[in-house]
């Protein structure tokens, strides 16, 4: 990181978001993909998982990033099961998940283990969220 941080940061981030946006747009232009419905909407929740774990905003998720990741969502994995799981995303051309290999593992068929973990992640959120808000006010009539 450079000493000027923040504001470089943010603009770093922005410029990021512009990218994985043209690469969403591929997608949502794409014959192969663009008849999911939801398309629009996975694409831009893929996007701002992406973004959560590309740290340097380099574009790609190497396996440092991954294992932070993992951790953070609770299921640590070994160097090993780390190189195994980018390649089987990236089909074992790269050592780092770029966001297209992301995209299509996420939209594919195959459950890559990576995609499970992540899907397990969402469900576990949506389980969690509380109503917000007071809770409704109760008259006498409510009481058995």
């Amino acid at each position: 990181m450079n000493a000027q941080g923040g504001k470089a940061f943010g603009a770093l981030k922005a410029q990021q978001e512009e990218i994985l946006d043209t690469i969403n747009k591929e997608f949502l232009d794409d014959p192969k993909y663009n008849t999911d419905e939801d398309l629009a909407e996975k694409v831009e929740t893929f996007k701002k998982k992406y973004m959560e774990f590309d740290l340097n905003a380099q574009g790609d998720i190497d396996i440092m990033a991954l294992k932070r990741m993992l951790e953070k969502l609770g299921a640590a994995k070994t160097h090993l099961e780390l190189k195994k799981m980018i390649t089987e995303v990236t089909g074992g051309m790269s050592e780092t998940i770029s966001y297209r290999d992301f995209v299509r593992m996420m939209l594919g068929k195959r459950s890559a283990i990576l995609k499970v973990i992540l899907m397990f992640e969402e469900k576990a959120k949506e389980k969690d969220e509380k109503p917000a808000g007071p809770p409704p006010k109760k008259i006498i009539a409510d009481l058995p």
